[in-house]
């Protein structure tokens, strides 16, 4: 009911920018909290932030804010995560996610996406 799509992910040097997209889309897609997970070669995925559907409440991992930052565009059918600042060790496949419910930020997500690869070289 609900396709998720990322882009934007490529190689990168140590210290630069990059700004992934989440383009949502489907018959229930709205009202649709959307969180960014990442998932490092041999490591667990791991939350890195979330937006609410009115992208007035954000969360983010303790180790990322400042550095990372979730947003909705005006149409809200797509969540975008500035990245700046990156490092070797935030090479990894990233994910976004939806969650239907209305608690925020959501305790488990119900729609995933194929994921974008990010490599950073130092």
């Amino acid at each position: 009911q609900v396709r998720l799509v990322e882009s934007g992910g490529g190689p990168v040097q140590a210290g630069d920018s990059l700004r992934l997209a989440c383009a949502t889309s489907g018959p229930t897609s709205s009202g649709l909290t959307v969180g960014w997970f990442r998932q490092a070669p041999g490591q667990e995925r791991e939350f890195v932030a979330a937006v609410s559907w009115s992208g007035l409440s954000t969360d983010y991992a303790d180790s990322l804010k400042g550095r990372f930052a979730i947003s909705r565009g005006n149409a809200k059918n797509t969540v975008y995560l500035r990245m700046n600042s990156l490092k070797p060790e935030d090479t990894a496949v990233y994910y976004c996610a939806a969650a239907s419910g209305a608690h925020f930020p959501p305790s488990e997500y119900d729609y995933w996406g194929q994921g974008t690869q990010v490599t950073v070289s130092s």
